[in-house]
């Protein structure tokens, strides 16, 4: 088989590939007559075993049952889609979590962001420290997605054109809710709390969800603020909480990243 060397890391890529497997940089412009990858005699350099990475630039590390690290992938190029079945990385068709045009890992300044391709299911980031949201956010916890919303202030009850109101159970004072969000994009259970903190974990928690096996004991705290929004704190949980992210934001070495039912680590040389 006919093979050219990758201008970015390297590796052997099959004459013809659009992309390198292993960075992602575009191969198809590299003509035929390029010089091959690694072992291809005469005066082409012979490589190492691995492929080679460019300090500062960063890779992806798809994390597989039990915390294994799985398939690796280079961010060696300015940009790198990501999505079911479009992009240089590419998951599992069988992800039906994932829109084909997913994520976009880009960098800018020589910093690595990630951003959201107005994909259907969003990409979450792992909270390292507490993390602002507003009314309207998701966030995950264990399996659960959940929304947080502000309280509605209307006391107006609903009633007939003659005047006659509706039984109605008595309203509770609120401060806000956390709405569950089920598969399908129904919702599910409905917590409302008159505190300004709620913590939620799989038992002895103001929410509490004992099935999810993925949720720590304490697992997450979201609180009020003075202005009205909301902060997410991890508890130290073994899985870790992953809030939506909203534009471009921002990657550091060791961060987490769930795009569809995939879970990557970043890592910067």
């Amino acid at each position: 088989m006919n093979t050219i060397a990758c201008p970015s890391c390297g590796a052997s890529v099959p004459a013809g590939n659009k992309f390198c497997g292993s960075c992602g940089t575009k191969t198809d412009d590299i003509p035929a007559g390029a010089a091959p990858a690694a072992d291809g005699g005469g005066a082409a350099k012979t490589m190492f075993f691995g492929a080679m990475q460019t300090p500062g630039r960063a890779k992806l590390i798809l994390i597989k049952g039990q915390g294994m690290d799985g398939m690796t992938y280079y961010l060696q190029s300015t940009e790198h889609m990501a999505g079911r079945s479009e992009g240089p990385i590419q998951f599992n068709e069988l992800d039906p979590l994932l829109s084909p045009r997913h994520a976009n890992f880009l960098y800018r300044d020589n910093q690595l962001f990630v951003q959201d391709l107005d994909s259907t299911n969003g990409v979450f980031m792992r909270a390292r420290a507490p993390v602002p949201l507003s009314s309207g956010d998701t966030f995950l916890v264990g399996e659960q997605l959940l929304r947080v919303e502000r309280s509605s202030l209307d006391e107006n009850q609903p009633h007939d054109d003659d005047g006659t109101y509706y039984y109605a159970s008595p309203r509770t004072p609120t401060n806000f809710l956390i709405v569950q969000l089920l598969h399908g994009g129904s919702e599910g259970a409905l917590y409302t709390s008159a505190k300004t903190a709620v913590r939620i974990g799989r038992d002895g928690n103001d929410l509490n969800f004992p099935d999810d096996h993925f949720i720590s004991g304490a697992h997450a705290e979201i609180a009020t603020t003075a202005d009205g929004n909301f902060t997410l704190t991890d508890l130290g949980s073994k899985n870790g909480t992953f809030y939506r992210v909203k534009g471009d934001c921002e990657l550091n070495h060791g961060d987490y990243v769930f795009i569809g039912q995939q879970l990557l680590r970043v890592e910067i040389t």
